[in-house]
């Protein structure tokens, strides 16, 4: 039998990370996420605002979460992986289930530890998040129609990002920061539709490959590439619906509405290929940067 060092352990979550989680891509994703959802709900009291300590212990914890998730995702899909991705490193064992698992546990600690600091409140909340993934790991277990039906599995995980947008603006409540009320859930509502407008496009086609879990595989190209447009449609109504589109931001979300309408074009005009996923990673870059710009800038009255 081999014995694996510690620092063996930690160079190979190491190598893991590096490949299949690309901090640069989640790390800024969640970076403009909680400062995104954190100076919006903010603004709305009325007041710029502007990062705090307590602004990047969201942020890290947010990308300890999506790491977590990530880990659990490697191990949840395995036997997939072994047929349709079989240079995985869980597959070529690169990395061991024991491994990922004792990642999992070091992101949970790390995550409690830094909300600790918060609030009792915060550490709850996010917690919360990371153990309804590991709720979704037993029931895709127990259930091949959550696990195999692209839109059930879709319906079943993605509440998951729900739990840790309430952490984000359920934490600033905690702290006093703002008072909850229901522009939070609006709030709520436009990051899952920022998302969700992303996670259809990656996964709208005109073909599927073998072995692809495409949502138009599903629901067939034209109708998965409405839902896609439909999504940007329902991220601009609420930021419309917070937010006036006059001043200073005005702009700018007006040229970012612009590439879910192009991306659609393009797809039905083309028809071949997917969804142009630089115009989706825009829209999600653009909204949450116009989000962020406005919540510095721009006190609003509402």
């Amino acid at each position: 039998m081999t014995t694996v060092t510690a620092p063996q352990v930690a160079a190979r979550l190491g190598r893991f990370v590096l490949r299949m989680f690309r901090p640069h891509i989640f790390a800024t994703y969640a970076l403009l996420w909680v400062c995104a959802l954190e100076g919006s709900a903010v603004a709305l009291t009325g007041r710029s605002w502007r990062p705090t300590g307590a602004t990047w212990v969201r942020v890290v914890s947010v990308v300890l979460a999506l790491l977590f998730l990530r880990m659990l995702d490697e191990q949840k899909d395995l036997d997939y992986d072994r047929v349709h991705h079989p240079d995985r490193p869980l597959v070529t064992g690169a990395i061991t289930a024991a491994e990922l698992r004792l990642g999992m546990a070091a992101a949970t600690v790390a995550a409690a530890g830094l909300n600790a600091a918060l609030s009792s409140t915060a550490v709850l909340l996010v917690l919360s998040a990371l153990g309804y993934g590991l709720l979704l790991a037993v029931l895709e277990r127990l259930s091949a129609a959550v696990r195999d039906r692209q839109l059930l599995n879709l319906v079943v995980t993605y509440p998951v990002q729900i739990l840790l947008g309430i952490y984000v603006y359920g934490s600033l409540a905690a702290a006093g920061t703002i008072s909850a009320d229901w522009r939070g859930a609006v709030l709520l509502a436009l990051s899952a539709c920022v998302f969700l407008h992303f996670e259809f496009a990656r996964k709208t086609a005109w073909e599927t490959p073998p072995g692809a879990r495409l949502y138009s595989a599903a629901l067939g190209p034209r109708r998965s590439a409405a839902v896609t447009a439909g999504l940007a449609a329902g991220a601009v109504g609420c930021q419309l619906a917070l937010f006036p589109p006059a001043g200073p931001a005005g702009l700018p979300a007006g040229l970012t509405a612009a590439l879910p309408a192009w991306g659609l074009w393009r797809f039905l005009a083309v028809r071949r290929g997917g969804w142009p996923l630089p115009a989706a990673m825009g829209f999600v870059i653009g909204t949450y940067l116009n989000l962020i710009v406005r919540a510095l800038v721009v006190a609003t009255s509402r």
